[in-house]
């Protein structure tokens, strides 16, 4: 035990490195998870879980699955938001990462249908729906926990962790798949697939060790003491904060880039261009790789020059982008294809997902920030999560309709735009001071530089 404890309103020295890494980690597992389901949905659920006489019918009805944890989430935002904002953000830290791993856990022993029956697409449904809703606090906790132990001139870095989890969630899942979808068809549907599922335990047991040691964030603690804390965050945070909800829901629609990139982009490259499979994933393995580098530099760079103009950097840079790189797919140019798409993924839309943590967080006092940062962003994400749907609408299969699913996205990166451009400028207000209009006063919170 240290001679000099730590005094009340500071966080310990290593408290802001320990809770990004915290953060890192559940991030990855929350997105390791939401790529293996994603691959499993596609390559064999339909066959173990959904057999049927028309194998597109079962895969239709697998891949249904993965939307049902977009249906829990906001329902897990209010309910985890007002726990994380009424009796800490560590219980919440803590209470996700064993749902989402658990939940995960357990879809890789589900017997399939052979076995009992409809039984067996029940509880996959019902395990999804558990996923869903830890992902929804997953987030907002992880970027409050961060957010409020970090000094107050690096809250954007710290935060910047989270985000950066996601990239390498997507890039292990992909690691994971690989050489299991590479076995033989009926090892792959016996026990093959379940593989991915039971090893997601590694990075629960992982994160827990760290999490249970985690301290409860300064911000909350004198918030409790002086009796700040409010009974419904909820009925708070739509009264005094609703400007700043919608707001984070129209910046969340920055999303929309990742959703089109990801899936609608491949979708069109394969499908309708006719390109090769491969080496359009690969396009996303790199730019993954390249975000995880830049994530953190994205942040440093929101500390020193504000988060408005990296946040406006990356969505207008995305914007513009956008065009080339779809253009780039439709006459079947690798070189472009590489080029942009990296550059686009992989370096300007990443300076948008570094800064939106910090930025969101810092729109809200402590008594609501995450009910307030749950409830906006998995509006956005839900939203953006059905934009290649309506991208399909809009293309059809003709190879030349990418020009007005370019204009779509496009749009949306503007509307993000306006949302950021109207927001208050938060990256040198004092952490005990943001969410607060100008005529409040809360007794004085410190974090330790």
């Amino acid at each position: 035990m240290s001679d000099h404890p730590t005094p009340p309103g500071f966080s310990s020295r290593g408290a802001p490195r320990k809770t990004a890494v915290a953060a890192w980690i559940g991030s990855a597992l929350e997105y390791y998870d939401f790529f293996i389901y994603g691959t499993a949905a596609a390559l064999v659920f339909g066959k173990v879980f959904f057999p049927s006489e028309h194998p597109a019918t079962g895969t239709l009805l697998a891949l249904g699955t993965f939307g049902v944890g977009y249906a829990a989430r906001p329902l897990g935002a209010i309910i985890l938001g007002h726990v994380g904002d009424r009796f800490g953000r560590k219980r919440v830290l803590v209470f996700t990462l064993l749902l989402m791993g658990a939940s995960t856990f357990l879809v890789g022993c589900l017997p399939g249908y052979d076995a009992i029956g409809v039984t067996a697409p029940i509880l996959l449904v019902t395990l999804r729906l558990l996923q869903g809703l830890s992902a929804a606090g997953e987030q907002a906790s992880a970027n409050s926990m961060s957010l409020e132990h970090a000094p107050a001139h690096r809250r954007a870095f710290f935060t910047s962790w989270t985000l950066s989890g996601t990239q390498a969630g997507q890039l292990i899942a992909t690691a994971a798949f690989l050489p299991v979808a590479a076995l033989p068809e009926e090892d792959l549907l016996s026990w093959g697939w379940r593989i991915p599922f039971w090893a997601s335990v590694i990075m629960v047991v992982v994160g827990y060790l760290i999490r249970r040691r985690l301290e409860e964030t300064p911000v909350f603690e004198e918030e409790a003491k002086a009796g700040n804390t409010v009974r419904l965050p909820l009925a708070v945070l739509l009264r005094d904060h609703w400007a700043d909800v919608l707001r984070v829901v129209c910046a969340a629609l920055i999303a929309s880039v990742s959703t089109i990139f990801t899936v609608w982009a491949l979708n069109y490259a394969v499908n309708t261009i006719e390109l090769e499979r491969t080496p359009m994933l690969w396009v996303g393995v790199v730019a993954n790789i390249l975000a995880v580098a830049t994530i953190p530099l994205w942040g440093t760079a929101a500390d020193r020059f504000g988060r408005k103009p990296v946040f406006l950097a990356g969505s207008l840079g995305c914007a513009v982008l956008i065009f080339p790189y779809l253009w780039a797919i439709s006459i079947g140019s690798w070189a472009l294809i590489f080029t942009i798409g990296i550059l686009m993924f992989g370096l300007v839309y990443q300076a948008a997902n570094a800064t939106w943590p910090s930025f969101y967080g810092e729109m809200f006092t402590a008594r609501v920030r995450l009910s307030g940062m749950a409830i906006g962003t998995q509006i956005g994400f839900a939203i953006s999560g059905f934009l290649p749907t309506v991208a399909v609408a809009i293309a059809g299969d003709d190879k030349g309709a990418w020009l007005g699913v370019a204009a779509f996205t496009a749009v949306l990166c503007l509307v993000n735009a306006v949302a950021v451009f109207t927001g208050r400028e938060t990256y040198r207000v004092p952490t005990e001071r943001l969410g607060l209009k100008e005529d409040e006063a809360r007794p004085p919170v410190r974090v330790a530089d």
